[in-house]
């Protein structure tokens, strides 16, 4: 058995542990030791079975660096490259992609011979990518001169229609398919038509971590904290989260409410990251709230940890995300969680549990304004019981639960398949 990168499939190990798995990674520059030390310190796993890591050489093909234009078409041709190194290297009976590398899917299936399966996080199209090229609305995907532009519009257009096309191709070749949430399941039934073996796997968030916190009695004169957590990734929308915030304040003044912070905690990966970082900074200058911003960068898990347990508010402003852990984690640890009124958060996560609500949700920054100054104006035992509510929900969202629906989707790729041959 193989896996592309992310070794989510090694709960395998529990129920096939005759089989060989087998890890293929781009992380040539350390060796099999340092990457389960790694999981260990993230994510608290210890195997209690050896795995063998297949070390490639061309990940460089799937930078998205190395394609400035028709980034997603030169991603998805490398992945082939990329996957092609692989097979040369250990062709398994079960291969299951979990990177999002579909177009390795019939390289494996019909050159390697292999029993192919996906766990799709999210779409590399989605039918909303298509429906903003289509409207000409501006994106972080789709830059402003296009827009303008009716005839570089219709050339997108045509061009992620026939991208659409070749990835509902190739993604029609897995055996079973696995998606993260309602939000990718609707897209990919669209695009790759795979209905009868697609199933809803939600990703495993570590909740007991975070359901172990106490629920801190609030004090009506704290200053109460409002907590952001994303990598400052373009798509994250953090400019809104920073003018909602500003506009929260200005009705604090007229509406008595209490002191107010912004924590934005987020990973940066590069130096574009950095960028966006220091962009952020001059927003919140420009709106003259930088004294009631905060930015903490690459922060241990710990003060992570301390900070939720701390914040009232949980904020999210991503369109379209297509789950959330983050907003798991909030609700976990007892932050009353508001998120954008669309994707996984909208369809999965913050909606009623036993007909009590568990979070809130808004698009607009007048709206999450609005939202913010609702949920600081209710009373302690209001705010208090949507905190009891979102953590019972969060059981969903378990690594036992991920461990149950992971197996029972790919089991019948395991029926006959305990091996890997080199």
């Amino acid at each position: 058995m193989a896996a592309a990168e992310k070794g989510w499939c090694l709960c395998e190990l529990l129920r096939y542990p005759e089989a060989l798995y087998v890890v293929y990674t781009g992380d040539a520059d350390v060796s099999g030791q340092q990457i389960l030390e790694g999981a260990f310190r993230r994510f608290n796993i210890r195997l209690t079975r050896p795995v063998k890591f297949v070390f490639l050489r061309k990940r460089y093909l799937v930078e998205d660096s190395l394609y400035p234009h028709f980034t997603l078409l030169g991603q998805s041709l490398g992945s082939i490259f990329l996957g092609w190194e692989a097979l040369m290297q250990c062709v398994p009976d079960v291969y299951i992609d979990s990177m999002g590398y579909a177009f390795t899917l019939p390289l494996f299936k019909y050159l390697g011979g292999c029993r192919v399966g996906s766990y799709v996080h999210y779409p590399t199209i989605s039918t909303d990518m298509l429906s903003v090229v289509k409207n000409q609305n501006v994106g972080f995907n789709n830059a402003a001169f296009i827009t303008r532009n009716p005839f570089l519009s219709k050339v997108k257009l045509i061009y992620y229609y026939l991208f659409a096309f070749m990835y509902g191709l190739v993604g029609s070749c897995s055996d079973i398919v696995m998606v993260n949430s309602s939000w990718t399941l609707n897209h990919i039934l669209s695009l790759w038509k795979v209905g009868n073996c697609t199933n809803i796997v939600y990703p495993p968030c570590d909740v007991q971590t975070f359901l172990d916190l106490p629920l801190h009695e609030e004090k009506a004169t704290s200053e109460h904290l409002v907590v952001s957590i994303g990598q400052f990734r373009p798509e994250k929308n953090h400019p809104l989260q920073i003018r909602a915030f500003a506009k929260l304040l200005n009705k604090k003044e007229s509406e008595s409410l209490p002191p107010l912070k912004l924590v934005l905690i987020g990973g940066c990966r590069n130096q574009d990251d950095e960028l966006r970082v220091n962009q952020l900074r001059r927003l919140a200058e420009d709106l003259g709230v930088q004294e009631d911003v905060e930015f903490k960068i690459n922060i241990p898990f710990d003060e992570l940890k301390n900070y939720l347990s701390e914040a009232t508010v949980g904020l999210h402003t991503m369109w379209n995300e297509h789950f959330g852990i983050g907003i798991v984690e909030c609700m976990a640890a007892g932050t009353i969680v508001l998120a954008h009124d669309s994707g996984g958060p909208k369809l999965d996560i913050v909606v009623p549990y036993h007909g009590e609500r568990t979070g809130f949700l808004a698009e607009s920054e007048e709206g999450y304004a609005e939202t913010m100054a609702h949920i600081l104006s209710m009373s302690a035992e209001q705010r208090l019981q949507i905190r009891n509510s979102a953590r019972a929900s969060v059981s969903r969202f378990s690594d036992q639960e991920f461990e149950v629906t992971f197996l029972s989707s790919v089991e019948r790729l395991f029926q006959k398949c305990h091996t890997c041959t080199n």
